[in-house]
């Protein structure tokens, strides 16, 4: 028997709807909020086309992969659907279909958001797909949903049960949203759900939007991005692309530079430095952790107070590089303790208060 869907019904998977009553609505129209990725040309994107093209050609492609992308809204249906286009798909051996092409869904409660299911892409998606999860009792609920990490999405509509109310969703507690650049571990490679990439335990845990700048083997600093980034209104600033740098010569060329753009443009917000999440210090990972140290410590004496450094041991300090999937990227359990070791940042040097006071 090929198919285990056949010897275990909770491996099915459906590419199509079967229910009579689902009615779709187009999520660029209200009342669904969309954050983290907005429409243009087609397809939702990260940051401006013309922008992306100038800095480099994965860049160019990436942008529009869909990594920190949100919708949200409130229904009282008993289910919800989705209905996507997609013209780029995140087809990789090392990477959970669920993480690169999924959505997922999330639904909120009296103790906050909780995961319900995973919208599933069937293993032969080819264009986009459409899957529906039943939520239980009709009641209202505030819905949120991620969009995949690498892929691109050029239509997406919701389904809810004809009839239902469809609401606005409240606004984040912290509305500016916090931004993230850095290489395809920003982006959430490889995370088996886009729920789990750091940024998006972030941004559940504290309530906070964010703007996920992450770029698979792209994120190099060029003056380009880097002048797109400082002109972004954010509330907090997490800055991390060594792995994606071809050269310490470059590393070392470009690492303050782009710091120090981010900081002139904004003099107050706090800023974490960090490096690659991983225990295994070879040389590279030690010459690229002096790099990124020295720009800290040059900040430091010049006056800086709101900036703080953290290293890749710090980052996977709960699970070291059993957290990984091949010794770069991590699992699910490396982008908790990714995310926790960034909380404890927050929590620790009180970082919402910063950003409340600015």
């Amino acid at each position: 028997m090929s198919n285990i869907s056949q010897l275990d019904p909770n491996f099915k998977v459906g590419s199509k709807i079967e229910k009579e009553n689902v009615k779709f609505y187009n999520a660029l129209e209200a009342p669904f909020k969309i954050y983290g990725v907005y429409m243009e040309n087609g397809r939702f994107r990260r940051m401006p086309q013309a922008i992306a093209e100038q800095v480099n050609l994965g860049v160019a492609r990436l942008h529009a992969n869909t990594a920190g992308g949100r919708i949200r809204f409130k229904t009282n249906s008993s289910f919800v659907a989705i209905s996507a286009k997609m013209p780029v798909l995140g087809k990789m051996s090392h990477f959970a279909f669920s993480g690169s092409i999924g959505f997922d869904l999330y639904a909120k409660d009296e103790n906050g958001l909780k995961y319900i299911k995973t919208f599933m892409p069937t293993v032969d998606i080819t264009e986009g797909y459409e899957s529906l999860l039943e939520l239980g009792e009709s009641k209202m609920r505030e819905i949120l949903i991620h969009f995949p990490t690498y892929s691109a999405v050029s239509d997406l509509y919701i389904g809810i049960e004809d009839g239902a109310v469809i609401e606005e969703a409240d606004d984040y507690k912290y509305a500016k949203p916090f931004v993230c650049y850095g290489s395809s571990i920003t982006q959430g490679g490889c995370a088996s759900r886009s729920g789990n990439a750091y940024p998006s335990f972030l941004s559940r845990w504290y309530d906070i939007d964010h703007i996920n700048l992450g770029f698979s083997g792209s994120a190099r600093a060029e003056d380009p991005i880097a002048d797109y980034v400082a002109g972004l209104d954010m509330s907090f600033f997490l800055f991390d692309y060594d792995h994606n740098a071809t050269s310490n010569e470059l590393y070392l060329n470009t690492h303050e530079k782009m710091f120090k753009k981010v900081r002139a443009a904004h003099p107050d917000i706090p800023i974490l430095i960090m490096t690659r999440p991983s225990y295994n210090l070879h040389e590279v990972a030690l010459s690229r952790k002096k790099i990124a140290y020295r720009t800290y410590e040059n900040a430091i004496a010049a006056g800086d107070k709101r900036v703080w450094f953290m290293d890749g041991v710090q980052l996977m300090a709960l699970c070291g590089d059993e957290g990984t999937v091949d010794n770069t990227h991590p699992t699910d359990l490396g982008f908790f303790s990714m995310a926790k070791a960034i909380a404890n940042w927050i929590d620790t040097y009180k970082i919402l208060e910063l950003i409340e006071k600015a």
